[in-house]
Formats: structure tokens, C-alpha cells, sequence
């Protein structure tokens, strides 16, 4: 994000961080029924300039959330649909020929927007996923020896089909780890699903929907998060969480650094969203979760899926350190 917003969020109060994302919250809740906790975790990815896994069955909103997001903060989004034949030209992009000038021109691939909706990840091969590695991490991508910087904000929201579908390929570990959080839409409850025939049987509630912010404020948010105070005693328990994970008897690969740094930088939003200038050890707790669990290997000759058995140790792993690392109630 560039700095130069940040003088804006010098003057920006919690209350003030509090009402911006409540106001988009609630815009985007206007499409996405009875899924308040998936449209949070969206709100917290993007503004702790991470990016978001959603692995769930076909039809249940996925891609809704993340377009109804693009366009409460008047944000560009491109969605990308991942198949076997899918290159990785196509996402990144291609120089391509031009006879006139007789020189390469850069031809922009489909990741170039403010939010990528990468929808069905694991149905393209492994070397095309690859091609968002480079974008994830470093917002930015480099075709033949020339890097091209992405928008700001930059959001990558992928979905996910359960492994045991038909044409699905698993997510490497690389991968995986570029991802700050991975959630679970679900099916919505009987009251939602019945609104939800009322409502959208004569309009598309996208349609209804006007920016609550423009990006160039969602960079302010961004900046302002950044400052939200961590206390040395969080910042240990977060620590001491993903250490945990990487001796842990039933995982055979714990939480990378990457998946600790990850961790506290959604919890500073976390904290934003409820109105605090600081972190809390249930704001670390809450997010553990769905920031450690996709990253989780179990190891081998234990029951489960890796997402059962990453949660499972994760439970064990929070009573465990609870009691093992003093962390003050009050940080500030």
C-alpha cells in the first residue's frame, strides 16, 4: 500500500476504523444472508493484506461474497476460472508480438485487479496455481525477466472444492501458506434460504448495490490496521501457537513464520473491527483456526482429513499453551 495514505490514517480514530467496516460489512451482508462470519473474515483478509480460501460445495455464495465486496469499496474484480487446460499466461499475463513497433508488448493477464476471484483453484494443474504464488506474496508479477506491480488493494479470494470431487487437484503446501485464512460458507439456515427466494426471484442484489468506500480509503483502513497495538505478551503467545504446532505428535508439518506473522496482522484488524486500538489473546485465539489449519499436515497413520486433523490439533494446542504462557487479560 502506498504511504502517502497514510496521513489520512494518522487522524483516523477506532471508532472512525469501527464505522467504515461496519458500513461495508453490512453492505455486503445485504447479498450474503445468515453468513456474517464469512463476510468478517473477508473484511479482515483484505484489509490485513492477506488473502482468502473458501472451501465449500458448488452454489452456496462464494463467489457472490467476494464480488459483493469489490463492489461496496468500488473496487475492479476479474474472475478467473480454473480448469485442467487453464495456462499460466492466462492469469499472469504475456508479451505478445507487436509488428508495427517490432518490439514485446506486455498483454495484462487476468490477476490484474483490485480483487481476484480465482474461482475453482484446485481444478487447474499445479504449474498453473503456481502462477498467483509470485502474485500473492509480492503483488506483482514478472514475465520474461520484467515485473509488473499489481493494484492496491490486492486481494486474491480463491474457492475450493472438497478433494473428494471429481477433476480436483490438491493445493501444494507452497500455496496453501500464501493464504491468510481458509473458512467454510456452509449451507445457509432455513429463514436466509427462504428470504433469499423472495428477494432475488425479480433482481440481482448485486445490482442494488452502491460503494460504501473507494479503494483509495480501503488503503487508509489498511495503513490504520498496521498500527494497532500488539503487546510483547501477545506477540508470545502467538509464538508459542505456532511452535506448539510444529511438535505436535499427530502433524507432520506445523505453521510456518509466514502463518505467525499472518496471524497477528489479522488479529490488529480483528481488534479494529471491534472498536480497539489493541489485541487481545481472544482475538488471537478466534483467529488460530482458520489462519493455521489449512496449513497443517497431519502426519502419517492419523484418522481424518488435513482440515479435521489441523483443527483438532489446534484445539489441544490452545488449552495446552493457555496454560503454559501468562498472557494479561488487558494489553494496554
Amino acid at each position: 500500500m502506498p504511504e502517502s495514505s497514510g496521513t489520512t490514517a494518522v487522524r483516523m480514530t477506532a471508532d472512525d476504523f469501527a464505522r467504515a467496516t461496519s458500513a461495508i460489512a453490512a453492505s455486503v451482508t445485504r447479498v450474503i444472508d445468515g453468513k456474517p462470519a464469512a463476510v468478517r473474515a473477508a473484511l479482515v483478509c483484505m484489509l490485513a493484506e492477506g488473502h482468502l480460501l473458501i472451501e465449500d460445495v458448488p452454489g452456496v455464495g462464494k463467489t457472490m461474497l467476494a464480488r459483493a465486496l469489490a463492489a461496496s469499496v468500488d473496487a475492479t474484480v476479474r474472475r478467473i476460472q480454473f480448469t485442467p487446460d487453464l495456462l499460466p499466461g492466462d492469469v499472469t499475463g504475456v508479451s505478445v508480438y507487436n509488428p508495427v513497433d517490432r518490439e514485446f508488448e506486455f498483454k495484462p493477464g487476468a490477476v490484474f485487479a483490485h480483487i481476484v476471484i480465482a474461482d475453482e483453484i484446485n481444478r487447474a494443474s499445479p504449474k498453473t496455481q503456481s502462477a498467483l504464488l509470485e502474485a500473492m506474496e509480492e503483488g506483482q508479477v514478472t514475465v520474461d525477466g520484467t515485473s509488473h506491480r499489481l493494484p492496491d488493494p490486492f486481494l486474491v479470494v480463491a474457492t475450493q472444492n472438497p478433494l473428494e470431487m471429481e477433476g480436483t487437484y490438491a493445493l501444494p503446501e507452497a500455496q496453501r501458506d500464501r493464504f491468510m485464512m481458509r473458512i467454510s460458507m456452509g449451507y445457509p439456515d432455513a429463514e436466509s434460504e427462504a428470504l433469499m427466494l423472495r428477494q432475488r426471484d425479480a433482481v440481482n442484489p448485486l445490482r442494488t448495490i452502491t460503494p460504501v468506500i473507494g479503494s483509495a480509503e480501503v488503503a487508509d483502513l489498511v495503513v490504520w490496521a498496521r498500527r494497532v497495538h500488539v503487546s510483547p505478551a501477545i506477540e508470545e503467545y502467538a509464538v508459542a501457537l505456532a511452535r506448539a504446532t510444529r511438535r505436535h505428535p499427530d502433524l507432520r508439518l506445523g505453521a510456518s513464520p509466514r502463518a505467525t506473522l499472518q496471524l497477528v496482522r489479522a488479529a490488529k484488524v480483528w481488534a479494529g473491527l471491534d472498536g480497539r486500538e489493541f489485541v487481545l489473546p481472544d482475538d488471537v485465539a478466534t483467529l488460530v483456526a482458520p489462519v493455521f489449519a489449512h496449513r497443517l499436515i497431519p502426519a502419517r497413520g492419523t484418522s481424518g482429513t488435513r482440515g479435521r486433523s489441523g483443527a483438532d490439533a489446534i484445539a489441544t494446542i490452545l488449552r495446552e499453551v493457555a496454560g503454559a504462557v501468562r498472557v494479561p487479560v488487558a494489553t494496554r
